[in-house]
């Protein structure tokens, strides 16, 4: 099996370097635009194989598409990354017309890989691989859901000072910082409802501190945080690959199912060798619905660009 990632910069390489890691193909392709870059990011996690023991072989290229073919999944993480105090929106003019092209490009010599999406702003870019490349819907995933909901847990298990493996939680609707639903009601502490530990106003600073969680680190880093979003790339490829049926949050094409219709939204979804295979409804109550069909708007707001842009 072979896995493409293309964008070999530090969100690309982390994803790739953990695909690797855990033997998920027997090759993974390493892409860029840049001249020897991802050559040099693959050789480099090559001469750590005989240190980690693991047989997948990495092979990094300069925008030759044809070392793709025949790609299981390819994971799109290409485009500019997020600077202090820029907003997804503002990616948006940048960032499509790469990700159209590459996953254009992808389909000629995979067309029956499944694409995951990381580019931000990644709903849209979900949106617009699912308007532009006419694939069935189930083969597009946008990974963002994965990444929020383990920062979610990760702020979950500072406030109860618990081991993060113990606890259960998902955040739903945009990859943004004012669109993400942490769901606090169905957050669990080994099948223990984090409600009957933590007060309303501890788990409100939880989900107020998620959905800041990467601007957090982009004013920490002075650029977006890579270990954990390339961890939660290889962690969706992984699903897919073993055919897992694991319940992740992922952004992926709605009709009908929340309320919406018409865009790609992130929701608990199952993940398995057809990509995501079916949407499982929470049950939202009134607020949990208002909030998603609020962040829904500001999604369809960035997603009108690509219609001024002439991109779908």
């Amino acid at each position: 099996m072979k896995i493409t990632v293309v964008g070999a910069g530090a969100v690309g390489a982390t994803c790739a370097d953990n695909i690797a890691r855990r033997e998920l193909a027997e090759e993974v392709i390493l892409l860029d635009i840049k001249e020897g870059f991802a050559e040099g990011k693959a050789i480099d996690m090559m001469q750590t194989a005989t240190l980690l023991g693991f047989d997948t072989k990495i092979k990094g290229v300069t925008n030759d598409y044809s070392a793709t073919a025949g790609s299981a999944v390819a994971v799109i993480t290409s485009g500019l990354p997020r600077k202090p105090g820029m907003t997804r929106e503002e990616l948006i003019g940048i960032n499509a017309g790469i990700v159209k092209g590459v996953a254009e490009n992808i389909l000629k010599h995979s067309p029956d890989a499944i694409i995951v999406v990381i580019s931000n702003p990644m709903d849209t870019m979900t949106y617009l691989a699912l308007k532009s490349l006419g694939l069935p819907k189930n083969r597009i995933i946008g990974m963002g859901g994965i990444l929020d909901s383990s920062r979610f847990k990760y702020y979950l298990s500072q406030a109860l000072n618990c081991n993060p493996n113990d606890l259960q939680g998902f955040v739903i609707g945009g990859h943004g910082d004012t669109t993400m639903i942490p769901l606090t009601r169905f957050a669990t502490y080994q099948s223990l409802p984090v409600n009957n530990l933590l007060d309303h106003a501890t788990l409100e600073k939880v989900a107020a501190d998620t959905m800041v969680g990467g601007a957090t680190l982009t004013g920490l880093l002075g650029t977006s945080a890579w270990y954990a979003p390339g961890a939660a790339g290889a962690a969706l490829v992984e699903a897919i690959v073993r055919d897992e049926k694991k319940l992740f949050t992922c952004c992926v094409a709605l009709d009908g199912e929340y309320g919406q219709k018409d865009i790609c939204l992130g929701v608990p979804v199952i993940i398995g060798k057809n990509g995501w295979e079916k949407i499982i409804d929470f049950k939202l109550n009134d607020d949990e619905q208002a909030k998603f069909n609020k962040s829904a708007d500001a999604v369809r707001n960035m997603n009108n660009v690509l219609t001024e842009m002439n991109l779908i």
